[in-house]
């Protein structure tokens, strides 16, 4: 199971920290978002979500959102093919990167994705 803890001083006093152990547990102190790794991406997504912004985090969201809709409450829309909307977006700031720039994104996505999944069993 695994508990909440916050002595890593380089986190801020009321993030939580999470980690994983094997011992049983019988409560899970609730995470914040921003303690898990991409937390602050699907944060920030999830506003622009709500929102209605088309926007690097917001398609990132959408991107994961069957696997983040059993993770954390999501708005009810989210955007069509977020995949090539956000390829197209990154194109459109830097072509160069933007390759390297969405397989980034997406690794952080699913970074975050498992860290919220080993949190919540």
């Amino acid at each position: 199971m695994f508990r909440s803890r916050n002595r890593n001083p380089t986190l801020p006093a009321n993030a939580t920290e999470v980690t994983c152990s094997t011992e049983p547990t019988a409560t899970l102190a609730p995470v914040h978002l921003e303690a898990l790794p991409g937390g602050d991406l699907i944060e920030r997504g999830l506003r622009d979500l709500e929102q209605g912004r088309e926007t690097i985090h917001s398609l990132l969201v959408s991107i994961g959102a069957p696997r983040l809709r059993h993770l954390v409450e999501l708005p009810a829309s989210s955007f069509a093919q977020p995949e090539h909307r956000l390829y197209e977006l990154l194109a459109r700031e830097d072509p160069d990167s933007a390759h390297s720039r969405y397989n980034a994104f997406v690794r952080r996505l699913v970074s975050f994705e498992r860290a919220a999944e080993c949190a919540i069993r």
